[in-house]
């Protein structure tokens, strides 16, 4: 008779990068749908997570965030990725109104010697659900953004990594004494992921 047993799942580096790459594609779309930046007619329903998510239908969209996604997962395999920031701004005169930030810690020694971590696919899923609900949950907590907007996303590599010639070096983007909110993290044992957004702080334009 066949018996059940629990166990953990092994997490490997590639396996990992996987995970937090396709973590950034789909939070990136529920980003891009959330704060109004397309119309809501060009995004396509799908379930991820044990959740309803919103994928762009536009095409220009779609294969910037899809070359996006693979070269994260690149970086990440190679344990050289530290940070990666989706950057919303003023389509008028560029002036940058939001800052999603998404900071990583890399396990150095999967890197460097190849060893995998035990971590449940299930446990990963809720904690990545909790940061989608976050983001879904955005327009409760953030300004309006009431003015037409465009997106610019930001990869923070280690110095001694050759950029693609289809990125290109930036000034990176900050708000001047902006406000923070601190979202959920998730973990997969090889890398952590810390969520944080940043936006303008229209009271200041008051005092």
């Amino acid at each position: 008779m066949a018996s059940k047993t629990a166990s953990k799942d092994i997490i490997t580096l590639r396996g990992s990068a996987a995970i937090v790459s396709e973590f950034f594609g789909y939070a990136a779309n529920s980003i891009l749908y959330n704060r109004g930046l397309y119309p809501e007619e060009s995004f396509a329903r799908v379930k991820k997570y044990g959740l309803p998510m919103l994928l762009t239908q536009d095409e220009g969209v779609k294969t910037f965030i899809s070359n996006l996604t693979a070269q994260l997962s690149e970086w990440l395999e190679a344990g050289k990725l530290q940070r990666v920031v989706l950057v919303i701004m003023s389509k008028a005169n560029n002036e940058v109104l939001e800052r999603w930030n998404f900071r990583i810690e890399t396990d150095g020694e999967v890197v460097e010697q190849g060893v995998s971590r035990e971590k449940s696919d299930k446990e990963i899923m809720r904690e990545i659900q909790a940061i989608m609900r976050q983001i879904a949950s955005s327009i409760t907590y953030l300004p309006c953004l009431d003015e037409p907007c465009v997106f610019d996303v930001l990869a923070y590599t280690d110095k001694d990594l050759a950029v693609p010639f289809t990125w290109i070096e930036s000034d990176p983007k900050l708000i001047a004494n902006p406000q923070m909110v601190k979202l959920h993290s998730f973990d997969t044992k090889i890398h952590k992921v810390d969520t944080l957004v940043s936006y303008k702080n229209d009271d200041c334009d008051d005092e």
